[in-house]
């Protein structure tokens, strides 16, 4: 039976930024950082669908794998901002690009499903 994991060795640089900032949300929320700081609930308010759960799982993620820097400011009620870390900047390029491509293949997508009709 042949393996589903694609033909990567140990250390694979692909597969180690894949696994760093893969899934659903994680693409989405570094999207919404890549310009501007933002507060918890601003992301919550720009991700509609993501539980508040998984979007603190997900900021704790990116935080430990030194991508999303987040500031706690000592005030009552307490403030939290979250913003791409210096290393967190060098994905912008890489964010810019997939939204480039994102829209190619999106206007592919509707060009193939117009012509199916």
């Amino acid at each position: 039976m042949r393996s589903k994991k694609p033909p990567c060795n140990s250390g694979c640089p692909v597969e180690a930024a894949l696994e760093a900032i893969g899934g659903k949300w994680k693409g989405l929320i570094l999207y919404h950082l890549k310009d501007d700081t933002r507060r918890f609930n601003a992301l919550k308010r720009e991700l509609p669908g993501i539980t508040q759960r998984m979007l603190t799982k997900q900021l704790r993620e990116l935080e430990d794998e030194q991508i999303v820097d987040r500031k706690v400011y000592a005030q009552v009620p307490p403030k939290v901002e979250y913003s791409l870390s210096e290393f967190g900047q060098t994905l912008v390029p890489v964010i810019n690009e997939l939204q480039v491509w994102g829209y190619a293949y999106l206007g592919r997508k509707n060009t193939n499903n117009r012509n199916a009709s």
